[in-house]
C-alpha cells in the first residue's frame, strides 16, 4: 500500500478530489486530529494505569514507570525505520502499522502478571505504535500540505490530543474505578482498531500526489505573478539533504538536543504528575482533572502558538513553550510546601497553554531546515534523540524520587533542561534558512533594496 501519485486508473478519483469545495489538506488535518485524539491518549492513559498497577503488584515506581520509558527506547529505535517507510510507502502504510501495533499492545496488556509483560506490551508494542500514530508519524507528512499556514494546520491537527484527553481520559478513569485497569486497556485497543484503521485510508503523503498544491493554491503558470521566495539561505536550501549530509551539520545536532530536552520535560511531568498530586494530598478527582485540563488548554494553546509561529518564527514559539514547562516545574516544587489549588492552576495553565505548543512546530523546524525527498529519514533519525529524551524523563524522575524520597531534585533539573531545549533550537535557527509567512516581507524588502 503506497501513496504514490495516482495514475491513469485513478484519474477519476483525482478529479473528484480537485473538485471538492475545500482544500483536501483539511481532510488530512481532520484525520490527523482524530488519530491523535485516540492514539496519543491511549499512551497517555498509562499515567492513569500507573497507580492501580503499583497498588496491585507492589512494584517500585521506577520499575513500573520504566515500562513507559522502555517504550520510548523502542520508539527511538524504530523511528528512523518509520521515516524510511514514510519516504517509500507513505502515511497510509505507516498509520495502519501503528494501529496494529498499538491495538495489539493494549489488548495484550491485561494479561500482565510480571514486569516484563508490561515492558513488552505497553513498552514495545504500544511504544512502537505510538511513533506511527503520534506526533512523530504525523509530522512526517502533514507539513507537506501547507506552506503559509503550516503552523496553524499542525496546531489544529495536534489539538486533537486535547479533545481526546477531556473525553477519553475521564472515561478511562471511570472504567478503571468500576471495572479495573485491564478492562480499560481492552476498550482502548478495540477503539483504535474500529475507528483509526478505516479513517487513515484517506491519507495521502503530499498534495502533488493528487494534482493539488500546498495550501490549496493554484498550480503556477507562465502568466502567474512571480511569488516572493521564503528562502533566506539559497545555498543551504538548494542542497540535496540526505541523512548522511545532515549528520555532518551542527544544525542537525542542535535540533536533536532541543528535541531530546523537549520530550524529556514533557513526559517527566506527564507520567508523574498524577501520582505526585496524590502524594501531596490532592484527591484522585483533582489529579485526573489536572491531567485532562492540561490537554484541554493545549487545544487553544497549540492552535494559537502554531499560528503565531507562522507570523513570528519557530524559534520564538519553541522558547515560549519551554518557558511554560519551566514554570510548570517551579509550580510543582512549590506545591510540596504550599499544596493549594491556585498553584495547581498555574501548573496546568503553564503546561497546557504554553508547553504543549512544542508539538505544533516540531515537524516545521526540521522541514524548513532539511526540506527534500529524504526529509522522512532525517526527521525519523532526529526523533531517535527526541524519543530518547521521552524515555529519560520519566525514568530519571522516578529514579531520583526513589533515591531521594522526593520529586524536588528531579523537578529542579527539569527547569534547567527546559532552558537548554530553548537555547538549542535558537542555535539551530530554522528562520535563517526559510522565513515563515509573516517574515517573508523582510526578504522582499531586502530584495528591493538590492
Amino acid at each position: 500500500m503506497t501513496d504514490a501519485p495516482i495514475g491513469a486508473s485513478g484519474n477519476g478519483k483525482t478529479r473528484n478530489l480537485m473538485r471538492l469545495p475545500f482544500f483536501y489538506g483539511w481532510v488530512i488535518v481532520v484525520v490527523t486530529f482524530v488519530t491523535m485524539a485516540i492514539g496519543v491518549n491511549a499512551r497517555t492513559a498509562f499515567s492513569l494505569f500507573f497507580p492501580p498497577i503499583i497498588d496491585e503488584f507492589g512494584w517500585e515506581r521506577g520499575v513500573t514507570a520504566g515500562a513507559f520509558s522502555f517504550g520510548f527506547l523502542v520508539s527511538g529505535a524504530v523511528s528512523p525505520l518509520i521515516g524510511r517507510l514514510m519516504d517509500r510507502a507513505g502515511p497510509r502504510a505507516v498509520m495502519e502499522l501503528g494501529v496494529a501495533l498499538m491495538a495489539g499492545g493494549l489488548l495484550l496488556a491485561p494479561l500482565t502478571t510480571l514486569p516484563w509483560h508490561l515492558y513488552l506490551t505497553i513498552g514495545v508494542l504500544v511504544g512502537a505504535g505510538s511513533v506511527c500514530l503520534g506526533y512523530s508519524g504525523q509530522s512526517l507528512f502533514l507539513p507537506n500540505w501547507f506552506n503559509r499556514r503550516r503552523g496553524l494546520a499542525m496546531g489544529i491537527a495536534f489539538a486533537g490530543v486535547g479533545i481526546g484527553s477531556v473525553t477519553l481520559l475521564p472515561w478511562v478513569q471511570v472504567m478503571i474505578e468500576q471495572t479495573g485497569w485491564r478492562t480499560a486497556c481492552t476498550a482502548m485497543g478495540i477503539m483504535i482498531l474500529v475507528v483509526l484503521a478505516p479513517i487513515n485510508l484517506l491519507l495521502r503523503k503530499r498534495p502533488e500526489d493528487i494534482g493539488l498544491e500546498p495550501d490549496g493554491d493554484a498550480a503556477p503558470s507562465a502568466s502567474s505573478a512571480k511569488t516572493i521566495s521564503n528562502i533566506v539561505d539559497p545555498a543551504w536550501a538548494g542542497t540535496d539533504w540526505t541523512l548522511k549530509r545532515a549528520l555532518r551539520t551542527a544544525r542537525f545536532w542542535w535540533i536533536s538536543l532541543g528535541y531530546f530536552c523537549g520530550l524529556y520535560i514533557w513526559y517527566a511531568v506527564q507520567v508523574h504528575q498524577t501520582k505526585y498530586l496524590l502524594d501531596v494530598g490532592f484527591s484522585p478527582g483533582v489529579a485526573v482533572w489536572a491531567l485532562g485540563v492540561v490537554s484541554l488548554l493545549g487545544i487553544p494553546g497549540q492552535v494559537l502558538l502554531g499560528h503565531l509561529s507562522d507570523r513570528l518564527g519557530r524559534e520564538w514559539i519553541w522558547a515560549a513553550s519551554c518557558m511554560g514547562f519551566a514554570i510548570c516545574f517551579g509550580a510543582l516544587i512549590a506545591l510540596k510546601f504550599f499544596p493549594t489549588l491556585m498553584l495547581v492552576y498555574v501548573m496546568v495553565l503553564a503546561q497546557g497553554a504554553l508547553g504543549y505548543g512544542l508539538t505544533s512546530i516540531m515537524g516545521a523546524v526540521v522541514l524548513e531546515i532539511f526540506q527534500g525527498k529524504h526529509y522522512g529519514s532525517i526527521f525519523g533519525t532526529i526523533m531517535l534523540a527526541a524519543l530518547a529524551g521521552g524515555a529519560a524523563g520519566p525514568w530519571a524522575t522516578g529514579f531520583l524520587h526513589d533515591l531521594s524520597g522526593s520529586y524536588t531534585i528531579a523537578f529542579a533539573i527539569g527547569i534547567g533542561v527546559s532552558a537548554l531545549s530553548a537555547l538549542a533550537i535558537w542555535l539551530a535557527s530554522p528562520g535563517k534558512i526559510r522565513a515563515v509567512a509573516g517574515q517573508v516581507h523582510r526578504i522582499e524588502a531586502r530584495t528591493i533594496a538590492r
